[in-house]
């Protein structure tokens, strides 16, 4: 039902996106009105989302760590697995948003025959992480075409580089089956690994299908169907612009590729895909493993009253002495 219910709502917001991209007294409200409106929830919820976080007190230092913390001169430390130093967390860092580190290192158990308990590697989910990630980064900046006049020279060559086999006509673009099988080997784990399928909620699916819906939608105006390209890099100028515009050639499928990103965009602060910005902010991996060097102390900690082990032996200092025990202060 988690999986037939997301699949059922970006179906139905398809739908309505062609209906009223269809309709010319719609065709305003789904081009200019829900993209602007879209771009100013994710602004607002991005926004108060990283205050929100930001407001969290971390008193102590909990990096997650796998290696040798420094401690003594003689004693080799994991520099980048317990980090001591900015420039460790730094590098830890890096290597995680950049190259998903601990996904690539991550394990798969599996109960076998006998019973009997196996580990094994799981670099398919790395990798496939990996190819959607980038490839909707480079779908991303190949897009930035459509919004700037005259296009960057950057954007041409990230244009270039992704079409270099010269394959087909027009033109195929590497990263559309890179990010299509990315997403496709992520949806395969959700509804077919059976403890993936067991804690999978309908958030984890609505954004498989969103991202799905978007791809397929810009795969089939490029390779597949008629779409003025001039008219829509009119639209997309008046809405960067604040001039908006909506010609008359403009292909329903846009109305339904657009919808279907507003809909992503107004959807990121709420969802799980806010981990882009809370990675950052994380306390697990934005922290130096510093807790031998430096004593940390909770600013938040209310005054107790404490009974010395001084004050202890001045108040039982004469039954001390009868037991024949020895004293600090004689």
């Amino acid at each position: 039902m988690k999986v037939l219910f997301s699949l059922a709502v970006v179906a139905v917001f398809s739908a309505l996106a062609y209906l009223g991209g269809s309709a010319a007294g719609l065709r305003t409200l789904f081009g200019v009105i829900v993209p602007y409106a879209a771009v100013a929830v994710f602004l607002a919820g991005v926004i108060l989302r990283i205050l929100a976080w930001a407001k969290v007190p971390v008193p102590f230092r909990i990096p997650t760590t796998c290696g040798q913390q420094k401690s003594l001169p003689w004693i080799r430390h994991a520099r980048l697995e317990s980090p001591f130093t900015f420039w460790g967390v730094l590098g830890r860092m890096a290597l995680e948003v950049l190259l998903f580190r601990s996904l690539f290192r991550n394990t798969k158990a599996e109960l076998r025959q006998g019973p009997r308990l196996t580990y094994g590697e799981e670099k398919i989910l790395w990798l496939a992480a990996i190819a959607f990630h980038y490839s909707f980064l480079v779908v991303f900046l190949r897009h930035l075409r459509f919004f700037m006049e005259p296009v960057p020279a950057l954007v041409r060559l990230v244009e270039a580089t992704d079409s270099f086999f010269q394959i087909g006509a027009p033109i195929l673009y590497l990263t559309d089956v890179f990010l299509l099988a990315g997403l496709l080997v992520l949806l395969y784990r959700r509804l077919f690994d059976p403890q993936v399928r067991y804690i999978s909620l309908a958030a984890d699916y609505f954004p498989l299908f969103l991202l799905l819906g978007l791809a397929l939608s810009g795969v089939l105006m490029r390779y597949f169907t008629r779409v003025d390209v001039v008219a829509v890099k009119e639209m997309a100028m008046g809405l960067v612009t604040f001039r908006p515009v909506v010609p008359e050639t403009v292909s329903p499928l846009v109305f339904v590729h657009l919808f279907l990103l507003s809909t992503l965009i107004a959807y990121f602060p709420f969802s799980k895909l806010m981990h882009l910005g809370g990675v950052f902010l994380s306390p697990t991996r934005n922290l130096a493993n510093n807790n031998r060097a430096r004593r940390h102390v909770n600013p938040w900690n209310y005054p107790v009253k404490v009974h010395t082990y001084e004050e202890w032996e001045e108040e039982f200092k004469d039954k001390i002495k009868m037991a024949g025990l020895p004293l600090e202060k004689e």
